[in-house]
């Protein structure tokens, strides 16, 4: 550590130290000044944020917010990484999800900056015979595969071990993971798998194959089903214990059982949630090896994807920004693996150009913005620090509850972790369908007059256990209705926008419904006469101090033009002949939803 020397130069020595309770008077006085009278106490309260898990994101953290001890790099608790270099000797594995038998594909990622491939096989993805057309030309002792063969992954297995074999590569050279994961397959299908297949696989792994694991705890069932961060790490430690329990009952050692287990978790748009995800994960998964006997056993390696759930199928081009955001969060959380997939991924078949901006993503990130250079970045954060501890405690309690009711293929089969995701779901899709967590291109600045971007259908992925939920699914539900009914009569359902007084007056009211509407597919008709509109809905947009002079009196008038139903953009004080209101924090979905009904846009 560098001493700097005492020169007499101090940072801000010129000014006294502001204390906390000096800044809780600033914010409440702001607070006041926009019309809430908040006591100082409380400022921070009142800007706080709350996170799913019973989480808060507070405005301010300072050194009173320590959090334990994170340790150093490559130890116990392995908060700050599982190896103590991390990924500065050459960034992370740079992984590329491939469903389909095409062996180009596979050949240009590798070409162009991918280093491993995980290969869906099986049902949902590439059939276990074409696995030698896929990986024609791939040299397998250089790139790692990881398979995720659901109920086949033995089959998949013994031809790809057959492969390695055929082509010459050498037992110790083989890289990469058989992808067994019996209790996720479970979740993906509701079809409960045998547990003898993966554990055999773990015990040939064990004694023959040193680089190659057999298992994967995936998080992504649970992810993708609506469940929490924290419920996320409860249902991957419990599946990752139970799969210890599998391997040490068949006569794998702790640390051997430990070793054949890769953990792959979602990466989102929440920068600060995913890394504190992923650092917390780590120290959970330690504190089980610990628990277990083997604490040198407990670095946990982890493959982070970009999340499916926050994917979008209209302007899908925004996906871009989203999986960037997910990708450096993934790797300033220290993930071993990433996989970005593509910004056409939830329209079917990424074509070459999605894949190559997938690609190019970690590749960026790595070798111009140097983003792996650093161990652990956001280390040292207040802020990080406390999140990922109490992202850990609300992990972990919600594993004690799933051993307490009997392990994870116990909550599976009984209902309970299928009823608690839905729970959490149920929450977060109506903050989605208040727009309070807005969905660019879809609620947010949606584009009407987008031209589709349609892609060949991919295999159908595995289904019949857990649900696949998205965000944009609500509206992207109204969108469809609307598209339908242009396809039907040439033009979409519209509604008019009656502008009151002048632009300073009504322009960000305005702005407000035309983006709400769209939002559901309802073209909103600017200027001009209602009756020249060719709308049957109205919406006034105006200020507050209009509306109390001229809302009753336009409804009116309105209503005798053959106006069907009158829209107020605004929450004021209520006005005869005006039906309903549209404001920040309504359910727009459920507003939607009755507006084109009484259109006659059929669902």
């Amino acid at each position: 550590m560098t001493v700097l020397p005492d020169d007499g130069l101090e940072l801000a020595g010129e000014f006294p130290d502001a204390t906390h309770e000096q800044w809780q008077r600033l914010i409440a006085g702001v607070l006041r000044k926009s019309g809430k009278d908040v006591g100082e106490a409380h400022a921070e309260e009142a800007l706080s944020t709350a996170l799913e898990d019973g989480l808060r994101t507070r405005p301010l953290y300072t050194a009173h917010d320590r959090a334990p001890e994170p340790g150093y790099p490559g130890f116990a608790p392995y908060v700050r990484g599982g190896r103590p270099e991390g990924n500065t000797a050459g960034g992370w594995d740079v992984r590329q999800r491939h469903a389909a038998a095409d062996g180009g594909a596979v050949l240009a990622d590798l070409e162009n900056g991918v280093t491993s491939l995980w290969l869906v096989v099986g049902e949902g993805g590439v059939p276990v015979t074409s696995l030698a057309q896929v990986l024609d030309g791939v040299l397998l002792d250089l790139a790692p595969v990881v398979l995720d063969a659901g109920a086949e992954a033995e089959p998949a297995a013994r031809e790809f071990l057959r492969l390695c074999a055929e082509r010459g590569v050498a037992a110790d050279a083989v890289r990469g993971n058989l992808g067994a994961d019996p209790l996720g397959h479970e979740a993906r299908t509701g079809r409960a798998a045998d547990f003898g297949p993966a554990v055999g696989l773990a015990r040939r792994c064990a004694e023959e194959y040193p680089g190659l694991r057999a298992l994967t705890v995936d998080a992504l069932p649970y992810h993708e089903a609506g469940g929490s961060a924290a419920q996320e790490l409860g249902a991957s430690l419990a599946t990752g214990v139970a799969y210890l329990r599998e391997l040490t009952a068949a006569g794998l050692s702790v640390g051997q059982a430990c070793r054949q287990l890769e953990f792959r978790y979602a990466a989102t748009a929440d920068q600060f949630l995913t890394i504190a995800k992923l650092r917390a994960a780590r120290r959970l998964w330690a504190r089980v090896a610990e628990a277990c006997g083997a604490p040198g056993a407990g670095a946990q390696v982890q493959h982070a994807v970009t999340s499916p759930v926050m994917m979008s199928r209209r302007d899908p081009w925004v996906n871009m920004l989203r999986t960037t955001v997910a990708t450096l969060a993934a790797g300033a959380g220290g993930a071993d693996a990433v996989t970005v997939l593509p910004f056409d991924d939830a329209l079917g078949l990424p074509d070459a150009f999605a894949r190559r901006i997938a690609r190019n993503t970690s590749t960026i990130l790595i070798e111009e913005s140097h983003l792996a250079r650093v161990i652990d970045p956001a280390g040292g954060s207040w802020y990080v620090e406390r999140l990922t501890d109490e992202l850990a405690r609300a992990g972990w309690e919600f594993f004690q509850g799933i051993e307490r009711d009997g392990g994870q293929a116990a909550v599976l089969r009984s209902g309970s972790l299928p009823r608690a995701l839905a729970d959490t779901w149920r929450a977060r899709s109506a903050g989605i369908a208040k727009r309070r967590e807005p969905v660019t291109g879809v609620s947010e600045f949606p584009f009407l007059a987008e031209k589709p971007v349609v892609r060949e259908s991919g295999p159908e992925p595995r289904s019949g256990g857990l649900p696949r939920v998205r965000r944009d699914e609500a509206f992207e539900a109204l969108r469809a209705r609307s598209d339908a009914h242009l396809a039907a009569t040439g033009a979409r359902p519209r509604i008019h926008l009656a502008a009151l007084g002048p632009a300073a007056a009504h322009t960000a009211r305005l702005t407000f419904a035309a983006n709400l509407f769209q939002a559901g597919g309802v073209e909103p008709v600017v200027g001009g006469a209602f009756e020249d509109s060719g709308a049957t809905e109205v919406c006034l947009c105006s200020s507050d101090a209009l509306y109390e002079e001229q809302a009753e009196a336009e409804a009116a008038r309105l209503r005798a033009a053959g106006a069907a139903h009158v829209f107020l953009a605004g929450r004021p004080a209520s006005y005869a002949g005006v039906d309903a209101y549209v404001f920040a924090g309504c359910d727009a979905v459920a507003v939607l939803s009755a507006t084109l009904d009484r259109m006659g846009v059929v669902s």
